[in-house]
């Protein structure tokens, strides 16, 4: 779980994340101003992008995304 907060951290840096499962379920909550003008679909696909290896090999079974801007928050 450590690598995919890591990942996440990495691909939004100034974001606010909280993640959160086991079992290959996961949750992500995150804040980033990286969302600012994108509608859900695209926020999603960008942290899905980030993810994406660990889903295409079954680590990451189901993941529930909430991609918030800080004015959102």
């Amino acid at each position: 779980m450590d690598a995919y907060l890591g990942a996440l951290r990495d691909a939004f840096p100034a974001a606010e994340i909280e993640f959160d499962g086991a079992g290959g379920k996961f949750s992500v909550r995150i804040i980033s101003e990286a969302f600012e003008g994108k509608n859900t679909v695209a926020r999603h696909r960008a942290v899905y992008a980030v993810l994406n290896s660990s889903i295409a090999s079954g680590e990451i079974h189901a993941l529930t995304i909430t991609a918030l801007t800080p004015s959102e928050a």
